[in-house]
C-alpha cells in the first residue's frame, strides 16, 4: 500500500493569535485535499485558536515542541497532555533550529519522542547535516547517528505511525533547495537506517518528509520521489502558495 502523503506547515516563531485565524480563513479552501494529510505545526500561543479555526476542515493541528516531563516546575515548557487535551494531534520534535539555538541533544530529544507517543501525539522527528559535514562527506553517518539516538527504546509499531523530516541545514531559511537526487538519497538512506534498526515492514510504512525550502515551484518534483513522503515547509506555509504545495 502506497504512504498516503503528508505536508506540514512549520509556522515557526510567527503569527500572532489573531493573525493565525485569518490565515486559517485565507488559507480554508486552497488546502482542501482527499489525498493529502494537511497539518499546522504553530507557536503555542496559537494553538487553541487554530483548533477552533479549523474545526470542519482536513487540516490537523501540530506543535512546535513539547517538554517530556509530564508537570511540575519547568517554568515556560509545556507538556505533550497539554498537547493533547488542546486538541494537538502532531509534534515537531528536535528541528535543527531547536538543536542549534537551544541547545537539544539526541538523549533529551529521545525522552521528548518516548513522551509524546505516550501522551498519543504523532512525532514529527527531525534529522539534517550542515553544510560542513555534507562537504566533509558524513551527511549519512551524521544523520544515522541521529535517528538512532532518537529512537532509541521506541518501537517498531511506534516507528510505523511517527513521521521523520530530514532537513538539510544548510537549506533552512536559505533560500537554497538540495537537489531532488540530494533529497531521495538522504530519505532513501533514512528507510535504510530503519530498516536495519527495525525491518522492512517498519521502514516501508514510517513517512519521511524533506524540508528546506520547499516551494510551489519544486515540490512536485520533490514529492515524486519513491523515498519522499511529503514536506515540512516552513516560510512557504504562511501563505496561499501552501495551498499550491498540498495540491502538487
Amino acid at each position: 500500500m502506497a504512504r498516503r502523503k503528508i505536508v506540514a506547515g512549520n509556522w515557526k516563531m510567527n503569527m500572532t493569535p489573531s493573525q493565525a485565524v485569518a490565515l486559517c480563513a485565507e488559507l480554508k479552501d486552497l488546502v482542501k485535499s482527499d489525498s493529502v494529510d494537511v497539518v499546522y505545526c504553530v507557536p503555542a500561543i496559537d494553538i487553541v485558536p487554530v483548533v477552533e479555526a479549523v474545526k470542519g476542515t482536513n487540516v490537523k493541528v501540530g506543535a512546535e515542541n513539547m517538554y517530556f516531563e509530564e508537570k511540575g516546575a519547568y517554568t515556560g515548557e509545556i507538556s505533550a497532555a497539554m498537547l493533547k487535551d488542546a486538541g494537538v494531534e502532531f509534534v515537531i520534535i528536535g528541528h535543527s533550529e531547536r538543536r542549534d539555538y537551544f541547545k537539544e541533544d539526541d538523549a533529551l530529544l529521545n525522552k521528548k519522542v518516548a513522551k509524546a507517543f505516550e501522551a498519543g501525539l504523532t512525532p514529527i522527528l527531525c534529522c539534517g547535516e550542515t553544510l560542513e559535514q555534507r562537504e566533509m562527506g558524513v551527511t549519512m553517518d551524521w544523520i544515522r547517528l541521529q535517528i538512532k539516538s532518537d529512537l532509541a527504546g521506541i518501537t517498531a509499531d511506534q516507528v510505523k505511525s511517527m513521521v521523520i523530516a530530514y532537513e538539510p541545514i544548510w537549506a533552512i531559511g536559505t533560500g537554497k533547495t538540495a537537489t531532488t537526487e540530494q533529497a531521495e538519497e538522504v530519505c532513501k538512506g533514512i528507510r535504510e537506517c530503519i530498516a536495519e534498526m527495525y525491518d522492512a515492514a517498519t521502514a516501508d510504512a514510517v513517512r519521511i518528509q524533506y524540508g528546506g525550502s520547499v516551494n510551489a515551484g519544486n515540490a512536485a518534483e520533490l514529492f515524486a520521489q519513491p523515498d519522499i513522503d511529503g514536506g515540512l515547509v516552513g516560510g512557504a506555509s504562511l501563505k496561499a502558495d501552501f495551498g499550491k504545495i498540498v495540491n502538487y
